[in-house]
C-alpha cells in the first residue's frame, strides 16, 4: 500500500511533465496525419514567401538526415531499437532530475515527447515525416515535424537550468 502511495505521489509531481510529454506526441502525430494526405512525398506548399513551407519528406536516418542514404540489412529495425535505448535513457535520467530543477524536467518531457513521436513514425512507417521547411535564399534548415521541434526546444531548457536560469537563489542572511 505503501508503494502505491509513493508511486501516485510521484505521478503527482510529475503532472506536467507527462502533460507535456503526451502533448507533444498528441500534436506530432495529428500534424502528420495531416500532412500524409495532403502533400505527396517531395511536394511543397508555400507558406511563408522566402522563409518557410510545407515540403514533406521522408526521413529513413538519423537525427537530421544522417545515414539517409546508407542502406543496411534491417535498417529500419535496427534505427527504432537505437531510438527505444535513447529513449530509454532519457527516461531514466528524467527520472533522477529533482523537482526543484523545473526547466530540466519540463526540457526533458519535451525530449522525451519528441522522441516517442518519431519512434511511432519510424516504427509504423520506416521513416519520420518531416515536413517544415525553413530557409533563407538558397540555404535550407533540415526539414523538420513538431516532435524535432520539442526535442530541440526541450534541449535549450535543459541547457537554460545548467545555466542556473530559473533556480531559486537561496537566501544569504548576514
Amino acid at each position: 500500500m505503501a508503494q502505491m502511495a509513493q508511486m501516485t505521489g510521484g505521478l503527482a509531481a510529475r503532472r506536467l511533465e507527462l502533460i507535456v510529454s503526451v502533448t507533444v506526441v498528441v500534436l506530432d502525430q495529428i500534424t502528420k496525419a495531416m500532412v500524409r494526405p495532403a502533400l505527396e512525398l517531395h511536394e511543397s506548399r508555400e507558406i511563408i514567401p522566402g522563409f518557410l513551407d510545407l515540403t514533406r519528406v521522408h526521413n529513413t536516418g538519423a537525427a537530421f538526415g544522417m545515414l539517409n542514404n546508407a542502406e543496411f540489412p534491417f535498417k529500419t529495425l535496427v534505427l527504432s531499437l537505437v531510438a527505444a535505448v535513447a529513449l530509454g535513457g532519457v527516461a531514466w535520467y528524467a527520472a533522477t532530475v529533482p523537482p526543484s530543477d523545473r526547466l530540466a524536467r519540463i526540457g526533458i518531457a519535451g525530449v522525451l515527447g519528441g522522441a516517442i513521436g518519431n519512434l511511432i513514425d519510424r516504427a509504423a512507417s520506416g521513416y519520420v515525416l518531416d515536413f517544415v521547411d525553413a530557409y533563407w535564399n538558397n540555404w535550407h534548415f533540415w526539414a523538420f515535424n513538431v516532435a524535432d521541434a520539442a526535442i530541440s526546444v526541450g534541449v535549450v531548457f535543459m541547457i537554460l537550468d545548467i545555466l542556473g536560469l530559473g533556480k531559486r537563489r537561496a537566501s544569504n542572511p548576514v
